[in-house]
Order: C-alpha cells, then structure tokens, then sequence
C-alpha cells in the first residue's frame, strides 16, 4: 500500500461502505494540541495490539494541474529519509519492535500506519514526529523514487483496460472538480515532476494542524495522549493553505467514449453524478441514504437484481456491479454501474439493460425482501467490522479527515432502516436521466502475446 492509491468513489458495494460506520461499543476520546493537531483514541482491550494512524487532510483533491500525482509521491518520499535517519530506515525500525506500517493516499487525505505490540507504541510516535518535521528530500532519491511511482502507475493503469475506462471516466464525469484527476497522477506530470514539487507539497500540508492521529486497541487513553503531547506538542503549526469551494457545474447533456485497448473482452462503465453525505449532520440526507440501499438492491450478492437478471437468469453479462460511495471531502460523488457483456452481447446492448434494470425499479418498486437483505448485509457487516482494531482506527480517520464526525455512526443503521421503495424510485427519476450520463465503453483490440507488460507493482 506504500505507493497505493485509494478512491473512495470506488467502492463496489454497501458492505464495503459499512466499515465506515460499524463502531465498537468502546467510548472515543480526543484533544487537541496546542498546534491544532487533533488525537482521537479509541481502546480496545481484546488482544495486546495498537494501531496507530496519522492522516493528513491533503490529496489529489488539492492538486494543480501540471502536478497531478504529487500526493502520492510525497508518500513515497515521507519513507526516505529524515535529518536523524536514513532512506529505508524507518520501515527497518518499526520492523525490528515487530511491528508492520504502511501507507495510502486517496482524493481527499494521505494516512501513514502502523500495526505494533502495545507497549511499543511510543516508536511509532517518534518516528512520526520525526518526519513531520524534519523530512529531508534529495534529488538523488527523488530520482529514483519517481521511476518506482511511473513503474506503479503503468501497472496499476497502463496495463489494464478497465482501469483506463475508469480514469477516462473519471476525466469525463468530472470536468473541473479535481476528482477528475488520476490519484497516480497524469504520466506527463510525472515525467516533469522535480524534487522542488515534493519539497513544496510537504510544506504546504504537512503541518501539525492540518493532521489527526488516530490511535485504537489495547492502551490507556490517558497515557496516549501523554505520549501524544511529548513527541507532537512541540512541533510547530504553519497556516496551510485555503481550500476555495469546487463544484462541478450541472451536465447538460450526454458524455460517451470510446476506449481502444488490448483486451480479450469489451466492458462497459456508466453513471451519474450524485449527492453526498451532508456534513452537518445526517437527519436531512434521505437521498444518499436511498442510493446507499440501491447499491445494495443492485449489486454485490447473488440475489442482487443486477447478478440475478444480467447474470444468472439470462446470461447476458459475464460479470456486472454498481457502486456509490456517500462520503466525500470535496462534494461530489457519482452512482456507477459496470458490466463485462457475454459473447454475442454488445456494450450496446447491455446499456440497455441496465437501464431497464433502473427503469424496473422505478415502475415497480422494490420489495420488503430486499430491502430486509440490505439491512442485514449493514447489521452482519457491523458486527465483522467490530472484530478490526485496524478498521475502527481506518473508519475514524477516514471520517474527520474528510469533515464528518464519527459520531454519525450512530445513526447510520437507523436511517438505512427508514428507508423506502418510493424514496429509492424518487431519487432515481431526479438523478439518473439522459442528460447527467456519462458512459464508457472498452473496444477490444488483438492482444499481442510477445508483448510484455510496461509496468511492475510496487514491493514494500
């Protein structure tokens, strides 16, 4: 996950949102430094680990053009070396206490982690703190350190078609808001990307204030924030830099491409943009809530409608899905569907049928039953999800980080209960028209067998 990029407009289903709202019934408690920055702990006393995470409020959402991929490349570079130690030298000291550590960048944040034994939760501190403040970037390691990020994003892009119908997508949906923009970055950015860009981001973001800590499992809440006051407090805070409001402005009209990719078959992605999460509060938001259980009524178990009509009874999709996600620091989501057609089945075709599928819906309804088996699929998700230390600390950062407060975790099963089948039909017919579409469809070309592949993922 070092040099992995996460897109929380990416998930696939309403098992995959729960994680964000399945709390355990353990108390949260937080304060805030002197330096504005904020530790929220969480304890769980079940086995002898912690894991403790810090996340900055910077991701490609606050990236220019020209710099596209800087966030992710600042992560990169945050495991390269400090005034006290060496390039490789942290993931060598967190190893040696027996811990593990990561990191991941997405559209609206940039989070560093770390898995240890409980009483070695001060190492991870330290060298937490240290690279806040003292993060040293050479252009030597720069160097070196973008070729691996151009390497990541041949793999994870360059070499596959689906994930190039997405990025195409993403660019078509989103024609100003930033969420348009790969998280890896554009190639060319890449290519003309300088040690100065890096140096640049760092201090434009990483500052104390612009952070949160977040620390869940076996310790004492008041000796962490202990801990928290002496490797932190002392760092000083730097006014970063203002978000101004970006908002896409209204399709008026249809956006369709053609994508031309070695493939063996062709794929279809469609959507439409869509509504968030309000951020004050959750007791006004009836229609994310509504496109959180469509997902569910559409995709992700066998019984969905999208697998039982597309898939199962007919056989005219090899694979389909849908997915929406309600959260989003910078405003903006999309409901997508996506489909791999059978053979003798065009991308023609199969748009048709998901449509139909929509229209369905909004001439009949859907039932009681599946509206239950949504509700269950949130209530078995919530009780998994209480088995993860690392899940509670992932749902709390990913929550404030973006400006939600975890405490709309309360709610969550509540408003997904409350529900209906006019309320999924109504939203809909407001969103989902002609006009707000935005399709992609893969043509696939001869795959060519000599042909190696341009990149390689990257090895932590």
């Amino acid at each position: 996950m070092k040099g992995m990029t996460l897109n929380l407009l990416k998930l696939t289903f309403i098992l995959c949102l729960v994680p964000f709202f399945a709390q355990a019934d353990n108390e949260i408690q937080e304060i805030t430094l002197d330096n504005g920055m904020r530790v929220i702990v969480k304890e769980d006393h079940r086995s002898p680990v912690v894991v403790s995470m810090v996340w900055y409020r910077a991701g490609s959402l606050d990236e220019v053009n020209g710099k596209t991929g800087v966030a992710h490349v600042l992560e990169h570079m945050m495991f390269k070396g400090t005034k006290k130690t060496k390039p490789g030298e942290y993931s060598e000291i967190i190893a040696a206490a027996g811990g593990r550590e990561n990191a991941f960048t997405g559209a609206d944040y940039t989070a560093y982690f770390q898995r240890l034994e409980k009483s070695k939760l001060p190492v991870s501190m330290n060298m937490e703190s240290d690279r806040m403040q003292n993060l040293v970037i050479t252009e030597a390691e720069f160097k070196k350190e973008i070729k691996v990020v151009m390497e990541e994003r041949r793999w994870r892009t360059d070499d596959k078609p689906k994930a190039q119908v997405n990025e195409l997508f993403n660019s078509l949906i989103f024609r100003v808001h930033p969420y348009g923009r790969p998280i890896v970055g554009w190639m060319n950015d890449l290519e003309n990307m300088t040690y100065d860009d890096a140096i640049e981001w760092y201090q434009m973001w990483y500052s104390p204030s612009n952070a949160i800590m977040v620390v869940a499992g076996d310790v004492d809440t008041k000796k962490v924030f202990s801990e928290a006051i002496k490797y932190f407090a002392k760092i000083p805070a730097y006014q970063v830099a203002k978000r101004k409001p970006q908002v896409e402005p209204e399709q008026n009209g249809p956006r369709r491409a053609v994508l031309k990719a070695p493939s063996k078959l062709p794929y279809i992605q469609m959507g439409y943009p869509a509504p968030t999460l309000g951020k004050d509060g959750i007791k006004n938001n009836r229609e994310a809530f509504a496109l959180e259980v469509l997902v569910g009524i559409l995709s992700g178990t066998s019984s969905a409608r999208l697998n039982q009509n597309l898939v199962r009874k007919t056989s005219r999709a090899l694979s389909v899905g849908a997915s929406y996600s309600m959260l989003s620091r910078g405003g903006q989501s999309t409901f997508e569907m996506y489909a791999t057609p059978s053979k003798g089945i065009s991308v023609v075709d199969l748009e048709r049928d998901l449509k139909i599928e929509l229209k369905k819906i909004v001439d009949n309804g859907v039932t009681d039953t599946e509206l239950n088996r949504v509700i269950t699929s949130v209530i078995a998700g919530e009780v998994y999800q209480k088995d993860s230390v690392f899940g509670a600390a992932m749902q709390i950062g990913q929550l404030e980080t973006m400006g939600y407060s975890h405490k709309i975790v309360d709610d969550y099963i509540g408003n997904i209960k409350n529900v209906t089948s006019t309320d999924i039909q109504e939203v809909i017919k407001k969103y989902f028209h002609e006009d707000a579409l935005t399709i992609v469809t893969l043509d696939p070309q001869p795959l060519d067998k000599n042909k190696k592949l341009k990149g390689k993922p990257h090895a932590h």
